[in-house]
């Protein structure tokens, strides 16, 4: 369980997270974290949180985001706020390190997806762009249908995949889950 204080790094896209308001912390009401992202670093994938605001608020360097169709750049000082049902993605703009802090409301399973996600990277189970295998993907995306979606396909095809995708991993994997690395305090 992530605790407040908690770093977690996801080798693959170059993100580094250190948690400062965990959803034990506040209720369930918000997961704060502040994320840095080396040069050429990345979110996984464009993504949508259904019913979460995401605020985001560059302390350093250079964040490149497309929320919706709109493409930003964001530098120190700048914020943004993602509403939910909105098509976002970012990524290290710049040549040096981007820090950011981002504020999750409400909380969800926000902190477990992060967890579970630079686990399957640590330990070599997602792609070059941070993504698992389609049947890792399903298993993930199912526990996680409140927190997070993919903005395309629409919504109830990737629920209809799901019900198929999901059950199978189970029965038609031989390999484990992915171990959980501890996070470093």
């Amino acid at each position: 369980m992530i605790r407040s204080g908690d770093t977690i790094h996801n080798p693959v896209t170059g993100e580094r997270i250190t948690f400062h308001q965990t959803s034990a912390d506040t209720n369930g009401e918000a997961v704060v974290i502040e994320c840095t992202v080396q040069p050429d670093g990345f979110v996984a994938a464009a993504h949508v949180h259904p019913s979460q605001t995401e605020r985001f608020a560059v302390i350093d360097g250079r964040l490149g985001m497309k929320v919706g169709r709109q493409r930003l750049v964001l530098e120190r000082g700048d914020i943004t706020v993602v509403e939910p049902g909105t098509p976002h993605k970012f990524w290290n703009s710049g040549d040096d390190e981007v820090r950011f802090v981002c504020e999750v409301q409400p909380a969800l399973q926000f902190e477990s997806l992060l967890e579970t996600m630079f686990a399957l990277a640590a330990d070599d189970k997602t792609n070059k762009k941070g993504m698992p295998n389609p049947f890792r993907l399903a298993v993930v995306a199912r526990a996680h249908l409140d927190t997070v979606v993919l903005p395309f396909p629409p919504v109830w095809l990737q629920k209809a995949g799901l019900a198929v995708g999901a059950p199978c991993w189970g029965s038609c994997s031989a390999t484990a889950p992915p171990t959980r690395p501890l996070p470093h305090r």
